[in-house]
């Protein structure tokens, strides 16, 4: 357990500080790990002016940071369309560069029509698979949370997992979403005390877990079979070439 004793409480006024645990490497195996703080991207998806994705994942932000995370929060507006504008756009190198700055990810989408935003996907579809010999994605861990305008469903969050998996992403099992989003927050934008809100602290809490474990492992846990043999063909294939 970390000491919360220099915090301010009444910055977290829904959490209990003497039950938070804030994983670190003292109390995680960090065999290989990096000294710095976890580094965590945040990305929502609504560019309202009073957005409730983006005030979730603020909410989310100042848990990471309360646990021992440095945060960046994704700012979509200005993001073109894919493929509306070259990758050499401003907002599309901020995106990439930030995903490549991340050892770990949180995202957060409204449900529209039953499924995520627009303004959330553009955000995934201008992030390559590949950048050249760099795979910006994979081995990252994600956190997914949806916010409802009704009642609660779990569409938008099963389709970020689907969108994890391509991404190749070790998206961790638990998840947050929040019905009647509109009733959890108050003026301040901050998020009210509810059992929704200990659930989003208890995702934050399992990503940086996660996080911790997963990095400087990364190139263990995606080092695949078939890409071996490819790689030796591709060898043998210059090596028979040299010779002949």
């Amino acid at each position: 357990m970390t000491e919360f004793n220099s915090l301010n409480p009444h910055e977290f006024p829904n959490l209990d500080l003497s039950i938070l645990e804030a994983p670190t490497k003292q109390n995680l195996s960090q065999k290989g790990s990096s000294d710095h703080k976890p580094r965590i991207l945040l990305l929502y998806g609504s560019t309202r002016e009073r957005s409730y994705s983006r005030l979730l994942t603020q909410e989310a932000a100042r848990i990471l940071e309360l646990m021992g995370a440095e945060t960046i929060i994704f700012d979509p507006a200005g993001l073109p369309l894919p493929d509306e504008v070259t990758e050499d756009h401003p907002k599309v190198q901020e995106l990439r560069d930030l995903v490549m700055w991340s050892e770990g990810q949180v995202w957060c989408s409204p449900e529209r029509h039953g499924s995520m935003s627009a303004v959330f996907k553009a955000q995934i579809d201008w992030i390559p698979l590949t950048l050249g010999a760099v795979r910006p994605s994979q081995g990252k861990t994600l956190a997914v949370m949806q916010v409802c305008g009704g009642s609660q469903s779990f569409n938008t969050v099963n389709q970020l997992r689907v969108l994890g998996r391509w991404m190749r992403m070790i998206t961790i099992p638990n998840q947050s979403s929040v019905p009647k989003a509109f009733l959890e927050f108050d003026n301040a934008g901050r998020m009210k005390p509810s059992s929704y809100y200990d659930r989003v602290v208890d995702v934050m809490e399992e990503l940086m877990k996660f996080t911790l474990l997963v990095r400087g492992r990364e190139e263990y846990l995606v080092d695949r079979y078939s890409e071996r043999k490819e790689s030796a063909a591709e060898l043998s294939q210059r090596v028979n070439q040299r010779s002949i």
